[in-house]
């Protein structure tokens, strides 16, 4: 489900869920419980990986349609306990997009504090609309924070998901490298930035990212019982069943 990789003081933490790495509660548990490890374990950086071709589908929307409403609003909480813990993190984090990054997958790499994607006809973005949800207040207040609240708005209303070289040029990625190389070239990212003298360093990246540990500082302020308002509405219902009956009749 989850693999950790050592490169010296870098935790790599790889998702490998197949067949698309979908976020499930166990996931989102597993990797809060791995970047806290990494952080008691005195790994000075960490990446996010996947594997080549996939980062993240997002949200296993199966998996959650299932559950019972008061589990769905445990997973909520965690899943922005999650956005809190790369956001908040002691040390800085690397999103090594991999290959596709939908929905949930682009948050998780939306939360980080560089993006490494896979140059190609990969695509990134937050499709919610396009599945009958909308995209939640803090997530949207941390993708403003990355591509401007105008382009944020256009991208989040419309669902757009952008091929790479279109994600890097309007801000969603900061680099494009091969499929290959991703990984690598995150660590090597992290690895200049950690020749910095370290307490100044971090102090200077713990004030540059107040303004979006400050959006997860209240975990009652999230609104969750307004997601799973949205989420049972017969309109998300509607479509989120149809997306899973084409999933089952492709699997």
């Amino acid at each position: 489900m989850l693999e950790t990789i050592r490169h010296e003081a870098i935790h790599e933490l790889r998702l490998a869920r197949p067949p698309v790495n979908a976020l499930d509660p166990a996931l989102v548990r597993a990797l809060r419980d791995a970047i806290a490890r990494a952080a008691r374990d005195g790994a000075r950086g960490i990446v996010l990986s996947g594997r080549e071709g996939l980062f993240s589908a997002g949200l296993d929307v199966p998996a959650l349609l299932a559950l019972p409403r008061e589990a769905l609003r445990a997973f909520w909480r965690d899943f922005f306990g999650l956005c809190a813990d790369i956001a908040c993190a002691p040390v800085p984090i690397v999103a090594a997009i991999t290959g596709h990054a939908p929905a949930g997958g682009a948050v998780l790499s939306i939360m980080c504090d560089y993006r490494v994607m896979a140059d190609g006809a990969f695509r990134i973005g937050l499709n919610e609309t396009q599945v009958g949800l909308a995209v939640p207040a803090p997530i949207q207040a941390a993708m403003r924070r990355l591509v401007g609240a105008y382009r944020a708005e256009r991208l989040m209303v419309a669902g757009t998901m952008l091929e790479s070289a279109d994600a890097k040029a309007v801000g969603f990625v900061d680099e494009l490298v091969a499929t290959g190389l991703v990984v690598p070239r995150a660590i090597a990212w992290l690895t200049d930035l950690l020749r910095l003298p370290p307490h100044a360093m971090t102090q200077t990246r713990r004030i540059a990212r107040a303004d979006i540990a400050a959006v997860f500082a209240d975990p009652d302020a999230l609104h969750v019982d307004d997601i799973l308002e949205i989420w049972y509405a017969p309109e998300a219902q509607g479509v989120l069943q149809a997306l899973v009956a084409r999933l089952k009749s492709k699997g």
